[in-house]
């Protein structure tokens, strides 16, 4: 065997171990590693040497796993509902909601704010890998305790109908301000983060406080429900004609809905003075919520006197969640710090 044919052979043998790294798996040009570095520079993961930052790109230490808490002791209030576990897509969305929890994302110093987090998905599903788990863990960064809600969906025989969602929201609500999910929580840093329909429930829940949506069942439902602060990403705010468009209303209120209906599952009808401040982003060119749902947010909140602030980005679409690569949705996060910064929160 020659020389060359040896040392092809000693290759070939490495490769072939148990668990061993074949060539091939790791390629890391400059542009790659400067690529993948950066990326875990967010999670605090390059050390000084360059050794360590590849050590670590290559080995990531595990996150910590949150804590699931279930909204209610028993069936959830009017019973009903589907069976079985709850189903997840291969994108991280979730249906076939048989038992609504909270899952608790603990930051690891604590600074007293909790925010209640809503992805989107129509009412029909909840992106909760691609919307909720990223803002948990950004708010985790920066302190904030996080409940990402996995909700009740009106669709899924619920005897509540569009009644359920909200229900949990104001239980989650609850459950937050009693001590039960943290006695770090400061009951005045409580707040609300939406995306999309679940940006629609958020703002529900932020402004129809003086609705009991559910008979209390034990002793955490005497404590409030109120929210220091509400922010919404591409939210669905308004059911009422033209924008009669969206899985949100077609699943509240269904295809040919009452004048009334429209009213009451609309947000800017319940906007009053006593509403929390309110944090807004969008894209010009959302085509699932049409740009105008802010514009009629904003509009109700200065008209009551609400602080309000909305950024109308020029493009991103809908459903950027924390900020797609390659538009200006990139930037918002750093907007929404500098707001809860100037409210205190954070």
């Amino acid at each position: 065997m020659t020389t060359r044919a040896k040392l092809n052979r000693q290759r070939s043998l490495r490769n072939e171990r148990p668990g061993a790294m074949k060539e091939h798996d790791v390629n890391f040009d400059r542009r790659s590693f400067l690529a993948l570095t950066a990326a875990a520079a967010g999670y605090g993961l390059v050390g000084p040497a360059l050794e360590t930052a590849e050590a670590q790109i290559l080995n990531p230490p595990q996150l910590p796993s949150p804590h699931k808490m279930r909204l209610w002791k028993g069936k959830p209030p009017g019973g009903g509902g589907p069976e079985g576990p709850i189903e997840v897509s291969k994108h991280g969305a979730v249906s076939n909601v048989s038992v609504p929890v909270i899952d608790i994302y603990m930051p690891a110093k604590p600074n007293g704010a909790a925010a209640l987090i809503a992805a989107g998905g129509g009412y029909k599903r909840i992106e909760i890998e691609s919307e909720a788990v990223p803002a948990a863990r950004w708010l985790n960064q920066r302190g904030v305790i996080a409940c990402v809600l996995t909700y009740r969906l009106p669709d899924e025989d619920w005897r509540m109908g569009a009644l359920a969602p909200l229900q949990d929201a104001q239980r989650a609500l609850r459950l937050m301000h009693s001590g039960e999910v943290s006695k770090s929580i400061d009951p005045k840093k409580i707040g609300v983060l939406g995306f999309s329909a679940g940006g629609h429930l958020m703002a529900m829940a932020a402004t129809r406080t003086t609705l009991r949506a559910y008979r209390a069942v034990d002793d955490a439902d005497r404590a409030s429900d109120r929210t220091a602060f509400c922010a919404l990403a591409y939210p669905i705010i308004s059911l009422k004609l033209p924008h009669d468009h969206t899985s949100t209303r077609r699943v509240l209120i269904g295809r040919h809905p009452s004048w009334a209906g429209e009213v009451e599952w609309s947000v800017e009808t319940h906007v009053r003075k006593s509403c929390p401040p309110v944090f807004m982003v969008q894209a010009a060119d959302d085509r699932i919520s049409n740009p105008k749902n802010t514009a009629i947010m904003e509009e109700a909140c200065e008209k009551e006197g609400i602080p309000v602030e909305r950024h109308l980005l020029a493009s991103g679409g809908h459903g950027f969640g924390m900020g797609k690569p390659g538009t200006p949705t990139t930037e918002w996060p750093a907007m929404l710090d500098k707001w809860l910064k100037a409210r205190k929160i954070i």
